[in-house]
């Protein structure tokens, strides 16, 4: 009985000694952003992914001991060579006791989406000089085309923590959404990849100007990819002219040849070209049924769509010629 005693007395000292000496790290910061819904014992598993050179069993049972496990919340969390295996867990507990938020909207390019980042307030520029390659290298994600890769949404985080954190959690969250979004194809969708779903998702975000004709728009665009039609759609060729547009295109535009110009070329732009909101999403997988091959803007947002040049060229010359 003494020894086993004494064996408790020196496990639990061990373990208080343990709870405030601060936890070895890989790097002088480590950061994570846990989502809603993240169990304890996979919070501790991530933090040591993330840096924190310490047994992921020993986090976990810390977190359960403690009676505190199920108040961790989620949100993006930094901590430095002092912190202590009770200070993170009373991060953990509390939240962020300072929190920020950055906005990222439907129909935004990349570029728009780090003029936010940028401006974005005590977040650090971890990733300002580094170019759309190193970016996805960075995100673990080497190779994959940057635009349209980030969720639109708005992002709570830590103020110190790095863009680079924010921009993860936005680039997860659009890999989850999209392979969600996969999972519900329509069965005759003219696509073949979630990729290609992601690509026509950001044209449907940019052409559609009334949010219940999204599924209409994108039937369009799927009519057209199954016939070998091209799209004919000006946000990419817009995309595609960046930032020497003036904001008027011109015929001139139309007809000059390059990988986004879906007037010259059929089939999918290389990339998408903006940030696709769900509903964007859903309406590529699960295209409205439609005859219709063409659509016009009336002004108010809403389109005109027709089954054939003949009546689409007259919806032209009434909403967009003003002829009668």
């Amino acid at each position: 009985m003494v020894v086993l005693l004494l064996a408790l007395t020196v496990a639990g000292a061990a373990a208080l000694w343990w709870l405030d000496r601060p936890l070895p790290l890989a790097a002088p910061h480590a950061e994570l952003s846990i989502e809603p819904g993240a169990s304890p014992r996979e919070v501790a598993q991530a933090w040591v992914d993330a840096g924190v050179q310490t047994s992921p069993r020993l986090l976990y049972e810390w977190f359960r001991w403690s009676g505190q496990a199920r108040r961790i919340r989620a949100g993006s969390y930094e901590i430095d060579t002092r912190t202590t295996p009770r200070r993170l867990l009373d991060k953990l507990v509390q939240g962020d006791e300072a929190r920020e938020r950055v906005r990222f909207i439907e129909g935004w390019t990349l570029r728009q989406l780090r003029a936010a980042l940028a401006a974005a307030p005590q977040l650090r520029p971890v990733s300002a000089g580094m170019s759309e390659a190193e970016l996805m290298s960075a995100l673990g994600a080497p190779g994959q085309a940057a635009e349209g890769r980030f969720f639109p949404d708005t992002y709570i985080y830590s103020r110190g923590v790095s863009d680079l954190t924010v921009l993860r959690r936005a680039h997860g969250a659009m890999q989850r959404r999209l392979a969600d979004a996969w999972a519900q194809r329509a069965a005759d969708l003219p696509l073949q990849t979630p990729d290609q779903a992601l690509i026509l998702a950001s044209v449907v975000e940019k052409e559609t100007g009334a949010a219940a004709e999204r599924g209409r728009v994108a039937g369009v665009f799927a009519n057209r990819l199954r016939i070998g039609m091209p799209l004919q759609t000006d946000p990419t060729v817009i995309y595609g002219l960046g930032a020497t547009f003036d904001g008027n295109l011109r015929k001139r535009d139309l007809l000059a040849d390059g990988p986004f110009n879906t007037y010259t070329r059929t089939g999918l732009p290389p990339t998408p070209i903006a940030l696709p909101g769900m509903a964007s999403l859903l309406a590529a997988v699960r295209p409205e049924p439609t005859r219709a091959l063409y659509f016009v803007a009336r002004g108010d947002g809403s389109s005109v769509f027709s089954e054939n040049l003949a009546d689409h060229n007259r919806a032209v010359n009434q909403y967009q010629r003003a002829q009668r």
